[in-house]
């Protein structure tokens, strides 16, 4: 597929190898958009951007993160963010005896490394730290970094393509890998649930619009609209989170005793259905500049759907988990000790002046810091958790 040359948004230019690789991935899409009848549910086009083999986005062999790649998250931005987690993680380790950590989606993996770093200082460490990562090319860039940040704990981590099939006792992570999780849109027209398709537009994709594939869409959106008190306005646009709760379901019939920590940007459900946010929440990371084209450059941008908490909690429920707390990331990790971590340097100093700009972006309202949130589900775990000990925000799911 000849995609555009030109960059649409005042994004920067793709070089030529960048432009090529975008150019199969497209003509890849293509492809099973044909012997899908000419379209594709936005899900399976975000899953194929995403995840195709070799090509989607997080497929690549030269995925870059960082400062480096198209948006910075915060274990990348500073290790005070995993020393505060450690604190969080070791408390629930230590109630259970002993146990395992799984991070689901771990990047780099520099969260990895600096987690067991500030574990090994505080305690206790885990048996293992397990990662679940399905591309080949990550798992090579997440050993590279542990074997560079962390090559004593190296021995800890082992990598699994799945979930583990029963009886998980530990910590289950998650940080910033729901809003990955592909995501349905919906559209209402006329009093009508429509959902929202990927069709070939001129040289490109393009939206499209049709009766919706899953039967449950519609049941759905009415019952969002119900317990909104309100239906939606005409054109009112937004995403569903059947992805992310099912993954979430299968993930807590896995965990026998421990919690799962969600971290992640998202709302719950009367900000997310908001009537003010009618065009939903996709947003699309380019080289750290940020847009709502999902159809631009294939497979060389980040394509993000923010998480919806409150249909977390109701799965999480369903799932037999207990919500053990909600809160922001700010919240969290001054619970768990974030301006302790910063202590012991010279308030002029250029060590304290760098730690508190990490500390600005990690916690400030326009940062990081209210537009994450932090979810926590248990199982056979019976003590308050000490990041929800500031301000816990479960009413409001």
């Amino acid at each position: 597929m000849n995609i555009a040359q030109i960059s649409p948004y005042g994004l920067p230019e793709p070089d030529e190898k960048s432009r090529a690789h975008s150019a199969r991935l497209a003509d890849f899409i293509q492809s099973e958009m044909e012997s899908r009848g000419g379209r594709l549910s936005f899900a399976r086009y975000m899953d194929l951007a995403l995840n195709a083999p070799g090509l989607g986005y997080y497929r690549a062999p030269d995925r870059q993160f960082g400062r480096q790649g198209d948006f910075i998250t915060a274990p990348e931005l500073s290790p005070l963010f995993a020393r505060c987690l450690a604190r969080q993680v070791g408390q629930i380790l230590a109630h259970l005896g002993s146990g395992e950590v799984l991070e689901t989606g771990a990047g780099s993996g520099r969260l990895c490394a600096d987690l067991l770093n500030a574990l090994d200082d505080l305690g206790p460490v885990p048996v293992r730290y397990l990662i679940l990562e399905p591309s080949a090319a990550l798992r090579a860039r997440q050993r590279e970094t542990i074997e560079l940040m962390a090559p004593e704990q190296l021995s800890r981590v082992a990598w699994l393509d799945d979930l583990p099939a029963s009886d998980f006792s530990g910590v289950m992570l998650a940080n910033e890998m729901l809003d990955a999780i592909p995501a349905p849109r919906f559209k209402t027209s006329a009093g009508e649930v429509l959902e929202a398709f990927v069709c070939s537009r001129g040289s490109g994709f393009g939206w499209c619009y049709g009766a919706p594939e899953d039967e449950a869409m519609a049941g759905s959106v009415a019952q969002i609209e119900a317990q909104l008190g309100e239906p939606f306005a005409d054109g009112y646009t937004s995403e569903l989170g059947f992805g992310r709760e099912a993954w979430l379901s299968t993930a807590g019939q896995r965990l026998d005793r421990g919690a799962m920590l969600l971290l992640d940007y998202g709302y719950t459900r009367s900000e997310y259905y908001h009537p003010q946010r009618r065009d939903g929440t996709l947003a699309c990371y380019y080289r750290h500049r940020v847009h709502s084209d999902p159809f631009c450059w294939p497979g060389l941008q980040d394509i993000s759907v923010h998480v919806e908490f409150s249909g977390l909690g109701r799965a999480a429920s369903a799932a037999g988990l207990e919500v053990a707390g909600f809160t922001t990331q700010a919240e969290f990790l001054f619970a768990t000790g974030l301006l302790d971590a910063c202590g012991g340097h010279d308030p002029g100093s250029r060590e304290f002046l760098h730690f508190a700009s990490q500390v600005k972006r990690l916690t400030f309202p326009g940062e990081m810091g209210e537009l994450v949130k932090v979810l926590a589900l248990t199982r056979a775990v019976d003590c308050p958790l000490v990041g929800f000990s500031g301000h816990d925000l479960r009413d409001r799911l």
